[in-house]
């Protein structure tokens, strides 16, 4: 066993026994298993929040993009639109949470809008969109892992060690033995990330200016925007997009009902956009890897930090780096897990089973995580290139979910339950055909200036979901009104009939 995969192993234990220890002195009801008892105060919530932004994709994704294509998909990391939303949204989304017990994500479309109904249907679109992406997180493990490990494990092994690790401390822990894990992970990854980040310009351009210069030398144009494609219009209207769907995922709903406070959040949208900086490195990284290893081909292009890590360092060092690279996938899948299982058993079971207790749905939902665990572990294994394309989809699908939330905050909600439904069904069967498809605007109107041409299908998308929910509430709502006024006036006459 070679030195990079005891220290592996080493944080690994180390994430069991946290996310053990964090259960400690708890009674482990439903909102505390689901939620952490709504008590998670800045601290705590900064890590369980960045916890999820900084993923595989931090390690793999953004400096095997920035090695790939250059400066559109290394901006494209920086979306501060994120954190806009999360200033003005997230408190009166917490508040109402507060008030009315809610612990779900669905949990807050079923009361909302007194319909159950939606919450069901806000609970299959989630989990349809919320298990491939814990699939890709797995992915993503057993490459870091196999990578760290110098192939001394397998990628299949990685992930089941990985999947059996989280299910025994999410399973017993629930929301506290994430947000515990949570810590360590982001402390590893600004040390490991930052350290790279600074160290590969130095040792191999003698700085970052110097680094760019011998890229745009080399790649004339791989540092600028392109006039089409991934262009700037493109970028405005993606991160638009990834922002309005990101706080729509049943798991990050679930991190900001356990905050302690609306201040909390508040805190926490003003500190974010700092801490994302971490990126930057991650993206240095790659783009030192470009001249340092290149010809990188496809999937290849993600190993690009490995790459770099295993000709520069020691094999601890490059232990500690996977190590922090597997809690990248560990985290944020802990946290899936959760809320998965929460919406599962609160939004569908009790929907079925209406006289189950709390108590009862605390146990379910425990229960339902090893479940879980065997039907994600079958499908990253055996799911194909369907599981990609509902990856692919993921961030469409749950950007359909925002109209019906954002309306609902108003004082005076103008969203029926039938406008809600259609918009999100209508949004869901456009997004499926134009990404099976391949249909994007400037397939649909290539007469159309570029800049229209080139903006991110999933926000058009969006406004047609907006325009059905409106258009459909008030029809609705003029129906429910005709049908009232219609009773009043029967009612009348019965009274004078009598």
């Amino acid at each position: 066993m070679n030195e990079a995969l005891l220290v592996i192993l080493f944080f690994l234990v180390l994430c069991i026994w946290l996310g053990l220890q964090a259960r400690k002195g708890k009674n482990m009801s439903l909102e505390q298993w689901a939620i952490g008892g709504r008590g998670f105060g800045s601290f705590l919530l900064f890590f369980l929040i960045a916890g999820e932004m900084f993923t595989t994709y931090t390690f793999l994704g953004a400096s095997g993009g920035a090695y790939r294509s250059g400066m559109p998909p290394a901006l494209y990391a920086f979306n501060c639109f994120y954190f806009v939303i999360a200033y003005w949204l997230l408190p009166p989304i917490w508040r109402y949470a507060k008030k009315n017990n809610v612990i779900s994500q669905s949990d807050f479309y079923d009361k909302k809008y007194n319909s159950p109904a939606l919450g069901v249907l806000v609970a299959v679109i989630s989990v349809i969109s919320i298990i491939p992406y814990l699939i890709m997180q797995l992915k993503g493990l057993g490459i870091i892992v196999s990578e760290a490990s110098y192939g001394s494990i397998s990628p299949n092994v990685a992930i089941v060690v990985g999947v059996i690790a989280i299910t025994i401390y999410v399973t017993a822990s629930g929301m506290h033995g994430v947000a515990w894990t949570a810590v360590i992970k982001d402390i590893m990854i600004l040390a490991v990330v930052v350290f790279m980040g600074i160290y590969f310009p130095l040792h191999y351009y003698d700085g970052i200016q110097p680094m760019f210069e011998a890229i745009d030398t080399a790649k004339q144009g791989f540092l600028i925007f392109p006039e089409q494609g991934l262009s700037i219009s493109w970028f405005i209207s993606a991160t638009i997009m990834t922002a309005l769907a990101f706080y729509m995922f049943p798991h990050m709903l679930a991190g900001v009902f356990s905050a302690k406070s609306p201040k909390s959040l508040r805190w926490n949208a003003g500190v974010m956009p700092i801490y994302q900086v971490i990126i930057i490195f991650s993206l240095f990284i790659g783009f030192s890897a470009i001249l340092q290893v290149p010809n990188l081909q496809g999937a290849e292009a993600d190993l690009a930090l490995f790459k770099m890590a295993k000709m520069s360092f020691d094999p601890w060092f490059v232990g500690v780096i996977g190590a922090s690279g597997a809690m990248a996938a560990l985290i944020p899948s802990s946290l899936v897990l959760t809320a998965t299982a929460t919406i599962l058993s609160k939004n569908v079971y009790k929907v079925w089973k209406p006289n189950t207790s709390d108590d009862q749905l605390q146990r379910l939902s425990r229960m339902l995580v090893p479940v879980i665990s065997i039907v994600t572990l079958y499908f990253t294994f055996n799911g194909g290139e369907s599981i990609f394309t509902l990856y692919l989809m993921a961030y469409s699908f749950m950007a359909q979910l925002f109209p019906a939330l954002f309306f609902s905050l108003w004082k005076k909600n103008p969203v029926t339950v039938q406008g809600a439904f259609a918009g999100m069904i209508v949004g869901i069967l456009i997004v499926v055909y134009s990404t099976t498809s391949g249909t994007t605007l400037a397939t649909l109107f290539p007469s159309l200036p570029q800049a229209i041409q080139d903006l991110d299908v999933g926000l058009a998308v969006l406004f047609i979901n907006i325009a059905v929910t409106l258009g459909v509430s008030a029809v609705t709502r003029k129906t429910s009104i005709g049908m009232k006024e219609d009773n009043k006036q029967a009612s009348g006459m019965e009274n004078i009939v009598e």
